[in-house]
């Protein structure tokens, strides 16, 4: 990773620090939204009534708009480190595994961002229906089910792949 230029090392920084934020907003966000509701289902919990919903989610929309745009920023600065690091893949497996990770969790992410990007959009509204709302933050939590827990271990696993970088120039070590 020394030889990396300055380039890739603004594209890895920019990776680190966005994909740090979105895990920690991503985390926030989830447990924010799952406070909302009883235990064992989707029903709200007593001191949600209609008179606080709509700015209870006036408030926690912030965490929706902070998730939404680390993780695009993070996906696009991965994209940029690899092209601009010409790290080679084969050589450093720590790299593929994480790329693999990345590449396959994004479609279900974007697929959620969507659900994201029209309760910003509601919210942000003059007028919104809470209830709409409300079936929305209960369609993204049911449509994939336990996908967010499994993202963020995935991403954990990322975490360590860069900072212990395991699988790096075994071809090396192999023929020595």
């Amino acid at each position: 990773m020394n030889s990396l230029t300055k380039t890739a090392k603004f594209f890895l920084y920019m990776f680190v620090a966005s994909g740090t934020l979105w895990l920690g907003s991503y985390i926030t966000r989830l447990s924010a939204f799952y406070q909302l509701f009883q235990a064992t289902e989707f029903t709200l919990k007593e001191f949600v009534n209609d008179q606080n919903i709509s700015g209870i989610f006036q408030t926690l929309i912030a965490t929706v708009s902070i998730n939404l745009i680390f993780y695009l920023l993070m996906i696009l600065s991965f994209i940029l480190f690899i092209i601009t690091s010409r790290l080679n893949l084969k050589q450093n497996g720590w790299l593929f595994i994480s790329a693999v990770l990345i590449f396959l969790s994004a479609p279900f992410e974007f697929y959620l961002m969507l659900i994201d990007y029209k309760i910003i959009m509601l919210v942000l509204s003059e007028i919104f229906d809470p209830k709409e709302v409300l079936n929305l933050v209960i369609k993204r939590f049911t449509v994939l089910s336990s996908f967010p827990i499994v993202e963020i271990l995935s991403y954990l696993a990322i975490i360590y792949l860069f900072l212990f970088q395991p699988l790096s120039g075994t071809r090396k070590r192999l023929a020595e």
